[in-house]
Formats: structure tokens, C-alpha cells, sequence
């Protein structure tokens, strides 16, 4: 019986080895085999482990939008909108009979804005105005000569023009015409005058 060696295996082996240093042709035809290969393989492997990927049997874990659930059930998309903010609409002022109190002070502030003798300061008669002025409109009337008023005395009642819980507009009768006066709530002093113009 004849004695089996690997010698000849073995030279087999190195001719397959040393075939691509035989010459330069066969060694870049061996580079070009082995990245023709890489390319191959790079591309069978991602879609190997796309389709062939699977959920063990005993982990049937579900996903959705916003909620998991587990034994295989779904809860289904329980993805939530943005809830709209709800804005209150500014309400507009009640309407309501004049109060007399808004009256009596349009009526006051008239006769202080009339009252200007001759000699008579700016700062005299802005201190007249004063108590009847909102703070907002007093450095406006700091600008008006008393000289130049029209007016110097109230001759007939205050004549409401339109009323809300908030404000009055109201025409107040002098000697140089009708003064329309603009009345408004305050949180502090109560009733004070914020605009005053010609009635017209």
C-alpha cells in the first residue's frame, strides 16, 4: 500500500501563493480579484442583515409614535398636536350712565383750566389743574400758555357724551365755548382728566 504525503498538497499551495509574484501582470490581476471581492462582499452583507433580520420569538417589542408596547400588542400612534393657546379676546369697556363723580371732576378741571389771571404762572395754574389731571397728560399742559386760554369762567353743567364703567367724555359750556373733557378711572386718585379738545 503506497504512503500518502502532502507534498504534493503543499506544492499545489505554493503555486497558488506564489502565482502573483511570478510577474507584475499577475500580481495587479491578484489586487484587482481581491477588491473585486471586497466590493462584493461589502454590498451582499448590508442586505443580508436588512432582510434577514428578524425580532426574537420572545421579544415582540413594538414601536410607535410616542408609545412601546410589549407581548406582541400594538397601542397603536399615540402622538399628541401641540395644543393651540387659547388668547381671551380684550374685552371692550361696559357701557353705563356717566358717573356724577366723573362729571364733577370734568366740571372742576374746566374751571381751574379757566381760571388764569393776569400774572398768573405756568406753574400756578398747573397746580390748579393738578388735582383734576392724570400724571400721563399734567407734562402736556405744561406746554400751554394760561395766557392763551380762551376761556375764563364755566357757564352751564357738564353734558355727558359717552360713558363706560372706565371713562366719560363729557362737554363742558364756557364763555370761550364748548370744552369737550375726557374723563378716565384711575387706580390710585379715582376720576382724573386725560384729553381735553374744542367740542365740536
Amino acid at each position: 500500500m503506497p504512503i500518502r504525503t502532502n507534498r504534493g498538497r503543499s506544492a499545489v499551495y505554493r503555486r497558488l501563493w506564489g502565482w502573483p509574484l511570478r510577474s507584475p501582470r499577475h500580481l495587479i490581476t491578484f489586487v484587482i480579484i481581491i477588491i473585486a471581492l471586497g466590493i462584493i462582499v461589502a454590498m451582499v452583507i448590508p442586505r443580508t442583515n436588512s432582510t434577514g433580520s428578524a425580532q426574537p420569538a420572545g421579544d415582540t417589542t413594538s414601536t410607535t409614535a410616542g408609545s412601546t408596547s410589549t407581548s406582541g400588542t400594538s397601542t397603536g400612534d399615540t402622538t399628541t398636536t401641540p395644543q393651540t393657546r387659547l388668547t381671551t379676546p380684550l374685552l371692550s369697556p361696559t357701557p353705563a350712565p356717566p358717573d356724577p363723580h366723573a362729571l364733577d371732576v370734568a366740571v372742576n378741571w374746566v374751571k381751574a383750566w379757566a381760571t388764569h389771571p393776569a400774572g398768573i404762572t405756568n406753574a400756578q395754574w398747573l397746580a390748579q389743574l393738578k388735582p383734576y389731571t392724570t400724571d400721563e397728560f399734567l407734562p402736556q399742559m405744561a406746554t400751554v400758555d394760561p395766557a392763551n386760554v380762551p376761556a375764563t369762567k364755566v357757564t352751564g353743567s357738564a353734558v355727558s357724551v359717552d360713558s363706560t364703567t372706565s371713562s366719560v367724555v363729557t362737554d363742558v359750556p364756557t364763555d370761550g365755548g364748548t370744552i369737550q373733557v375726557t374723563v378716565i378711572t384711575t387706580p390710585n386718585e379715582g376720576w382724573r382728566v386725560s384729553k381735553f379738545d374744542k367740542a365740536g
